[in-house]
């Protein structure tokens, strides 16, 4: 096995982009988040998350999803975007009971 400074190399999935670390590390860390939070919470750019968000996408790590919202009116684009195999939590409240 590779050896670097006595010790084992660390796996890294995506080891020569960093922002797609950073990005899997966030939705990891929160579950679920918008592309704009993304962009917020790690300090890259819409765009570079956008594209780094499909690369993901596109090898099966992450799943999204495209939203729109209005806000005061204005149309906004988004993606939703989630681990793949992380379920959200159910909503609070009565569940249906299930018919025996």
């Amino acid at each position: 096995m590779g050896r670097a400074g006595g010790g084992l190399l660390q796996y890294r999935p995506f080891p020569l982009v960093p922002a797609l670390n950073e990005i899997l590390e966030c939705l990891r860390k929160y579950g679920q988040r918008l592309d704009s939070e993304l962009a917020e919470e790690t300090g890259v750019p819409i765009a570079k998350v956008r594209q780094c968000l499909a690369e993901l996408a596109a090898t099966g790590a992450i799943i999204t999803c495209r939203l729109t919202r209005f806000e005061d009116g204005k149309r906004i684009d988004a993606l939703v975007c989630r681990v793949s195999g992380w379920v959200p939590p159910p909503a609070p409240g009565r569940k249906p009971k299930v018919p025996a």
